[in-house]
C-alpha cells in the first residue's frame, strides 16, 4: 500500500501512545477510518482496501477492538426475520 505523511496535532500526553510498531500502526489507521465506516461514508471493503488488508481481516480487527460487524439490537433482527418470512410466503403464494 502506498503511504503518505500527514501531520496531526495531538495532545502532548497522547504522544507515548502513538504506535511506532507496524502491527500497532495498522490498528490505529483502522480506528481512524472506523467513524467513516460507521456512518457509511465508506464501506468495510473500501476501508480494508485503503489499509491493504481483506474485508474479513478488517472485520476481525474491529471485532478485536470491540466493534461488532452487526450492530443491530435483537428487535431489529426479529424485524428482519419477520420481513424475510413475509416475503418468502408472498413469493411461495405466487408460484
Amino acid at each position: 500500500m502506498e503511504m503518505t505523511t500527514v501531520q496531526l496535532k495531538v495532545p502532548v500526553a497522547m504522544k507515548p501512545y502513538i504506535a511506532t510498531k507496524p502491527d500497532g500502526e495498522l490498528v490505529q489507521l483502522a480506528l481512524l477510518l472506523h467513524p467513516f465506516v460507521k456512518n457509511e461514508t465508506i464501506s468495510h471493503g473500501r476501508a480494508a482496501e485503503i489499509l491493504g488488508i481483506t474485508k474479513w481481516q478488517l472485520i476481525e480487527l474491529y471485532a478485536n477492538e470491540g466493534f461488532a460487524y452487526f450492530d443491530m439490537d435483537w428487535s431489529e433482527v426479529e424485524e428482519d426475520v419477520a420481513t424475510y418470512e413475509r416475503l418468502k410466503a408472498k413469493e411461495a403464494a405466487q408460484v
